[in-house]
This record gives C-alpha cells, sequence and structure tokens, in this order.
C-alpha cells in the first residue's frame, strides 16, 4: 500500500497539470513500513524532479543522477528514505509502459502514474516494484490510501470516481483509492 496525505496527491496531480503536454516527474520521500504482515510505503514529502528527457518530454521521462542524489540527501537529513516515484502520462491511461518498466530499478518503491487528459489530471495509479533483483522484477497493483479528509470525524471510504462529489479521487484498476 501506498499512503499520502490529501495535500501530497493533489500537488502530484497538479504537477502533471502545469506540465502538461510533457510527462512530469519528482521522488517520493517516506518511510518503509509494515502493517498487517504487508509492505507500506509512508509518503512525507514529493519533491518535483525535472525531465531532463529533450528527445521525447511528451511520453518519457528522465531524472538526472545528481539531482536525484541531491534529493537523497535531504531526505536522509530527515531520516527519509526514497519510497517512491511519481510522472504523468499526457493524454494516456494511468498504466504503466514497457519503458516504465524497463527503466524501473528501485525494488519496493512505488511508482505512481497519473493520467493527464486535455491538461486534467484523471486518474492517479500505483504500482510497486516487486521482486529480489532486476532478474525478477515485476510491477504489482498498489493501493492508494490518501490521509487528512476535510471532515476527520468522517469515516475511511473508497473514492467514487469523481461521480459524488469527490472530483480528485479516482480508484486504480480495483477501485483501491481509499481516503481516511
Amino acid at each position: 500500500m501506498l499512503r499520502m496525505s490529501l495535500q501530497i496527491y493533489d500537488a502530484i496531480r497538479q504537477h502533471g497539470e502545469q506540465t502538461y503536454p510533457h510527462e512530469c516527474c519528482g521522488v517520493l520521500l517516506g518511510r518503509f513500513l509494515t502493517e498487517d504482515g504487508g509492505p507500506v510505503n509512508a509518503v512525507e514529502d514529493a519533491i518535483r524532479a525535472g525531465n531532463t528527457r529533450t528527445d521525447s518530454a511528451h511520453n518519457r521521462y528522465q531524472i538526472a543522477p545528481q539531482e536525484l542524489v541531491r534529493i537523497q540527501r535531504q531526505g536522509r537529513e530527515h531520516g527519509l528514505d526514497i519510497v517512491g516515484f511519481y510522472h504523468s502520462h499526457p493524454d494516456h491511461p494511468a498504466r504503466w509502459s514497457p519503458t516504465d518498466f524497463a527503466e524501473a530499478h528501485w525494488l519496493g518503491c512505488s511508482y505512481v502514474i497519473t493520467a493527464v487528459e486535455q491538461g486534467a489530471a484523471r486518474q492517479t495509479n500505483s504500482f510497486r516494484l516487486a521482486g529480489t533483483r532486476e532478474e525478477d522484477k515485476s510491477f504489482e497493483d498498489e493501493v492508494i490510501e490518501v490521509t487528512g479528509q476535510l471532515d476527520p470525524g468522517l469515516p475511511p471510504r473508497q473514492a467514487n470516481n469523481g461521480l459524488a462529489g469527490d472530483p480528485g479521487l479516482e480508484p486504480g484498476p480495483g477501485g483501491e483509492v481509499a481516503q481516511s
């Protein structure tokens, strides 16, 4: 599971809208936790990164190694790890592509993809890179738990794909975006 605040979730989606028609990208800093026997990547900050792909920034992204090291050091200064990455898919679904898979190497990390259609963020999904080494890696669909609802007295709930007053929270492939 991937857990983040509503503020971080919204910031990731807004980043995709602001860079449209190019892909945005960034790094998720937080902590690796285990709850109920399963992995939880708890995000505490989303750091925007520059997309250094100049040949095809509309459908590819790359974070400069120097920037990635700087972000990693920044996180470590606050006791945080890199727990994931995010990017947008302009006018394409929020599903990983063969290129996304080939370029994913951080086992245990979450890879968040937001579909941005005609400049508006439509759906955000997460995929955990599972495996023990490069040869057996695979992407697994991952639930995104969004915390920090407007009325803290309300019980946790599933997102409703924006059909009943929740325009920013869409479920992933199995309806698995929860807000608590």
